[in-house]
């Protein structure tokens, strides 16, 4: 062990640096770009008419949908009744989708094309539309709303599309393909990540989903997190007569406990780490032989995440040793997530759309970092580009993963989030497949932004 301190990382101070001057060039380059990037294209304004009025009539349907997940919540890949449901409203309109795809039993896809459609030339746009529960509280994060706006979104835009096919003389103008992704298992679990190693966005061009909040926001802040399991390994003893000749597992786990705290008033505001003890011995005369913990660690930089582990393994291996005990550590059981990259040219596309269902969604830094969560869709939008807007079904004081929050997600406010949403992700939908330009700036985005990252990229 060396006498000298580990140097703060600078990494903190560098997100900020360049934010700012990333958010002072984003704001002048869209200004100067305004008439190429956000000017309506041939037959827009027909578009975005149809698909309003296509997107309302599915209001019962969406309803249906939500209301029936709500009804009958499912945890993480267990959604066999909420895939089912997803299914017959497709089969109701004449798609079929497959299920158990991409190496996850309660996934599912179903897609459609233009007539003209070539995978080598011609752009591939998916929704993603999740549908799992959370333990004892149901659907506390929405993820309902989710699914019956992702669902809306797909047969609003598909159908609009596929009339505009059937009677326009020279048909669409352009060719493309859309996709509805089922993606389970989002709430601790990752599933989007094992869909993603199973192929599922290979061809994709862009991916786009919404989640219920108490705020419309076009850019909401998700961290990203790991998971580890501590498991301290020590030597029992009767703790009155023999003290001595124990090694107490759980004195270990409770200098780690301690060390975590400690190491908070050195890490970034939006950084967190929270940890519980899971396993501490079974009676007070009988010193614990094994103790075990469960550690989340997020962060709202990749880089950040990676040094926030390392810290996070100090404090474990330091505590094992002051308690002379063994350790055994154990990370991402499932895959970890990494933070959302937004894509401004698709989210400032997304908030004109909600403008004409009477929302606001505010831009990036209204809300400050601290008030994040993490999802999966932060890996999706690592490899492609994508948004992941927040839709207000709830007053602003009620937070997500609360009872309070899943009464809301079963009201009327809700299903006309689901209705606002899923004609929003029709729009930006549609446009991506007509608009080159707007996929172009996109891209151009996502790649200046650092491009491709993958979890095993920084994680290993």
């Amino acid at each position: 062990m060396s006498s000298q301190p580990l140097p703060p990382p600078t990494t903190y101070l560098d997100y900020m640096e360049e934010g700012i001057a990333r958010r002072k060039a984003e704001a002048e380059a869209l200004m100067a770009a305004a008439e190429g990037v956000l000017a309506d294209y041939p037959g827009q304004t027909v578009l975005w008419r149809d698909l309003q009025e296509r997107g309302e009539a599915l209001r019962d349907d969406l309803r249906d949908i939500a209301f029936d997940l709500h009804d009958h919540p499912e945890e993480a890949f267990e959604e066999f009744h909420a895939r089912q449901v997803i299914v017959d409203k497709l089969a109701a309109r004449g798609f079929t989708a497959e299920t158990g795809v991409y190496g996850v039993e309660t996934a599912l896809e179903a897609s459609w094309t233009t007539r003209g459609y070539d995978a080598t030339r011609h752009p591939t746009i998916a929704i993603l539309a999740e549908y799992d529960a959370l333990p004892e509280i149901g659907h506390a994060c929405g993820h309902n709303i989710i699914a019956a706006a992702g669902v809306g979104a797909f047969l609003t835009a598909t159908a609009v599309l596929a009339d505009a096919e059937r009677t326009a003389p020279d048909g669409l103008g352009f060719e493309g393909r859309l996709v509805l992704l089922g993606t389970p298992a989002e709430e601790g679990h990752s599933g989007k990540e094992y869909m993603i190693a199973g192929g599922a966005f290979e061809g994709i061009d862009a991916a786009i989903m919404i989640h219920p909040f108490a705020y419309d926001i076009a850019e909401h802040v998700w961290v990203g997190r790991r998971t580890m399991t501590a498991t301290f390994h020590g030597v029992s003893a009767h703790a009155s007569a023999q003290p001595f000749m124990g090694r107490n597992a759980l004195d270990a786990a409770s200098l780690a406990y301690q060390g975590l705290g400690v190491l908070r008033q050195q890490m970034p505001p939006s950084d967190r780490l929270h940890a519980i003890v899971t396993e501490g011995g079974n009676r007070p005369s009988v010193i614990p032989d094994e103790a075990r913990m469960a550690v989340y660690v997020r962060s709202l930089l990749p880089e950040a995440l990676v040094e926030l582990s390392t810290r996070v393994n100090d404090v474990m291996e330091g505590a094992a040793k002051m308690a002379g005990v063994g350790l055994e550590l154990n990370w991402d059981i499932h895959p970890a997530s990494l933070p959302v990259r937004n894509n401004h040219v698709l989210a400032t596309r997304w908030a004109r759309t909600q403008q004409l269902r009477g929302r606001t969604a505010l831009p990036a830094g209204i809300l400050p970092d601290t008030l994040a969560a993490s999802t999966d869709f932060g890996n999706v939008s690592h490899i492609i580009p994508g948004i992941h807007p927040m839709v207000k079904i709830s007053p602003e004081n009620v937070a997500l993963h609360t009872r309070e929050f899943a009464v809301y997600a079963r009201t009327e406010e809700a299903v006309d989030a689901a209705v606002d949403s899923s004609i929003g992700l029709a729009q930006v939908a549609v446009d991506a497949l007509a608009d080159p330009r707007l996929l172009a700036a996109a891209r151009a985005e996502f790649e200046a932004t650092g491009g491709v990252l993958k979890v095993a990229d920084y994680l290993g």
